[in-house]
């Protein structure tokens, strides 16, 4: 096979976070690493000449499109939904005959994984996800287009199906807790619904971060917990309100000395 490395550092120059790949399993350790420099590429491929090459999906995700044993039909699945969601971008083949869409992520909305996002239809975005790209063995590019930004409404879209999705509807709200209701409680149902309606969408976020510093959860995780709020909104906020809220009101905690 081909050595891939002026490829992969093709890649790497226009700043994509690469991986070597054998059978389709990273030959390093990647999760929450930086990514390759372009002599780090070059030793690896030294060591593994025949390495298929994979990009990490932390500034991209990918809309992959398959047929699965279990009858899934992920191209009749896509033929249902509306094209404008899925604007011409990069898009490639995959080696058992799928298709993989190609779209930046936004700075303005968050963008989580979901797998099973329709029948046969995966969305692959985790930070430390990959997918192996063309021209790695069985796969090749369908076009020469650049990869665009996804679509605001395709990410609403994903979103949306993430707080829908699950078996939410298999579950009784007849348990008769003996316990009663309380500000924990309002907190943690925040977290899991969503900040509400547009008008108090604000208003909420603010509410929540300050009640998130009263229990002294750590900065780091109450924002972790404010952006899961956030990505369960029907409507969430653009990414820099949802900082600049939280940067107020920790600040603001910060100032009071955290009491």
């Amino acid at each position: 096979m081909k050595n891939l490395v002026k490829v992969a550092l093709a890649y790497q120059a226009k700043g994509m976070s690469v991986l070597p790949l054998l059978n389709k399993r990273p030959l390093i350790k990647f999760a929450d690493k930086p990514a390759l420099t372009a002599d780090e590429i070059k030793e690896l491929w030294k060591k593994y000449p025949t390495a298929n090459i994979a990009l990490k999906t932390d500034k991209f995700f990918v809309v992959d499109i398959d047929r699965h044993e279990n009858g899934a039909d992920g191209f009749s699945s896509f033929e249902q939904l509306p094209g404008e969601l899925f604007p011409e971008t990069l898009s490639q083949t995959t080696k058992h005959g799928g298709k993989q869409l190609f779209y930046l992520k936004r700075t303005d909305m968050a963008l989580r994984q979901m797998i099973g996002w329709q029948p046969g239809i995966d969305i692959k975005a985790h930070p430390n996800n990959y997918v192996v790209v063309a021209p790695s063995e069985g796969y090749s590019w369908e076009n020469k287009h650049p990869i665009v930004e996804a679509p605001l409404e395709l990410v609403r879209t994903i979103n949306q199906a993430r707080i829908t999705r699950g078996r939410t509807d298999r579950i009784s709200e007849d348990l008769n807790l003996t316990r009663e209701r309380n500000s924990t409680t309002d907190l943690l149902e925040t977290i899991a619904v969503g900040l509400g309606d547009q008008g108090q969408r604000n208003k909420t976020l603010a509410a929540l971060c300050g009640a998130l510093f009263f229990r002294s959860v750590k900065p780091r995780l109450a924002y972790k917990l404010v952006n899961m709020a956030n990505a369960n909104s029907e409507d969430p906020l653009p990414q820099r309100e949802v900082d600049r809220t939280f940067e107020s009101i920790l600040n603001r905690e910060m100032q009071n000395g955290g009491g």
